[in-house]
């Protein structure tokens, strides 16, 4: 378990743990007064990784051939989700008020969760290669299969966004960390849909505005989606799998063996 391997000797910024945690909007301030820089350095890392999945799709649409994009959804979604899961473990950390250097915590945390990224990187890059896919190709399909299409996006954007912070914070199989994200998606329904409707907006935005919102996404992306679907989860991911309560437990054992 990620968890379990994290160094707490190790001098950083951080908060006086006895300082009452703010929420919403001050707790979004916050978060980023301290630590914005780490966000956009990590978001920067995961949106440069991006870039053979977004190459693909767009070949695959100029050219209407499924077989890039089938490529870039598998071959570009396993490329992007080591960094993305990076990106997820900066944020948590961040939630969970832990100090430490952004680049020693973020390579232990790339190194350790790569391998098990690769599976639902490949898999979701291959779902949402062919939605994107489909969207473009799906003239006189009718609204049913528009309506269709956006329910299966929803479904890929919250389950993905606890499938990833699972490997951030836990060591499952690939079955295992879906079945919680089922669960967790249908058992915790509000914070579900706001943190869909964070990612999903932010993400509408770009592609309506786009060439000019590509300055936002240097700026904001992949860092303020994640974020903000972050903190509308984060709750029941302390809740489910008791991540303050463990990492209290682990800090305060490393004390007394010091």
């Amino acid at each position: 378990m990620p968890l379990f391997n994290m160094h707490y000797d190790r001098p950083g910024p951080g908060v006086d743990p006895d300082t009452p945690r703010k929420k919403g909007a001050a707790r979004f301030v916050e978060l980023l007064g301290r630590d914005m820089t780490s966000f956009w350095l990590a978001g920067l890392l995961t949106l440069l990784s991006s870039v053979p999945f977004v190459f693909g799709i767009w070949f695959s649409i100029v050219s209407h051939a499924v077989l890039p994009a089938l490529l870039a959804g598998v071959v570009g979604g396993a490329i992007a989700a080591p960094q993305l899961c990076g990106l997820q473990d900066t944020i948590l950390r961040s939630l969970r008020d832990e100090p430490g250097y952004w680049w020693t915590t973020y390579r232990r945390a790339w190194k350790r969760n790569a391998k098990a990224a690769l599976l639902p990187g490949a898999l979701g890059g291959l779902i949402l290669a062919m939605q994107i896919f489909t969207l473009y190709h799906m003239s006189g399909q009718g609204a049913g299969m528009l309506v269709a299409l956006l329910v299966g996006v929803v479904f890929l954007t919250g389950l993905a966004q606890y499938i990833f912070a699972q490997v951030a914070l836990l060591e499952l199989p690939f079955g295992g960390m879906l079945k919680n994200a089922v669960l967790l998606f249908l058992g915790y329904l509000p914070r579900t849909a706001l943190g869909i409707v964070w990612q999903l907006a932010y993400w509408l935005i770009v592609a309506l505005f786009w060439p000019f919102s590509s300055v936002l996404l240097v700026i904001t992306g992949c860092w303020l989606p994640t974020l903000l679907g972050l903190m509308a989860i984060y709750p029941v991911l302390d809740k489910s799998f008791q991540v303050e309560e463990t990492v209290k437990k682990m800090r305060d054992e490393q004390y007394k063996d010091q």
